[in-house]
């Protein structure tokens, strides 16, 4: 089992050392949110965590509205911080927002856009057990190279109760405790076979 974070500005890092110490082998960092909000503490994030000897990746929170205009705004942060690049993790998508029409129609299309955009070909798509069980169906988009990615917060890492053969990150806690890092974070394992491998650039 390999773990892992997630952040965004809202969580600051003390010691980038000391999170890897931690035995925290990957990080995935917020970069874009909708067609124009960038997350202005990922440069750091991501240059703290490379220092470290942590694999990197980025992250892009879907809003309503066109999709080929988010997909531009990622991926070009995504080049800015050099996340296109193999040894990365392989970029994720943050389905939350309730206010999009039809999510399983985004999820498809924002993958077959960034593809095309990026040259990237595996993509991660993370949400909910809520979302997973009610709202999303992965049989419908998660083909070869999209893994998925379950907000769970039962504290036990890499056994989210709900299963499906591209599950590979478990996101287990939002208030995980990290040497290094003040205050709570979002802490991720694999799942099952998966090891951080099957999603790296």
């Amino acid at each position: 089992m390999d773990y892992g974070i997630d952040i965004s500005h809202h969580n600051a890092v003390d010691d980038w050392a000391a999170v890897r110490g931690n035995n925290i082998t990957f990080a995935s960092m917020k970069l874009t949110e909708g067609r124009t909000w960038v997350d202005d503490a990922a440069g750091t994030h991501v240059a703290g965590a490379r220092g470290a000897g942590i694999m990197t990746g980025g992250y892009h929170f879907a809003r309503p509205g066109p999709i080929d205009p988010q997909v531009g705004h990622f991926a070009w942060w995504m080049g800015q911080h050099g996340l296109k690049e193999p040894g990365n993790m392989w970029p994720m998508l943050d389905m939350e927002d309730p206010e999009i029409p039809d999510p399983n129609a985004f999820i498809a299309e924002f993958v077959r856009l960034l593809r095309i955009a990026t040259g990237v070909r595996g993509v991660l798509v993370y949400a909910s057990l809520n979302w997973f069980q009610n709202i999303i169906d992965p049989n419908l988009w998660a083909g070869d190279d999209v893994l998925l990615w379950i907000a769970r917060y039962n504290g036990d890492p890499g056994n989210p109760g709900w299963g499906h053969p591209r599950l590979a990150l478990h996101q287990h806690s939002d208030a995980g405790q990290v040497p290094g890092i003040p205050g709570g974070v979002d802490r991720n394992a694999t799942v099952g076979g998966y090891t951080q491998a099957a999603f790296t650039l």
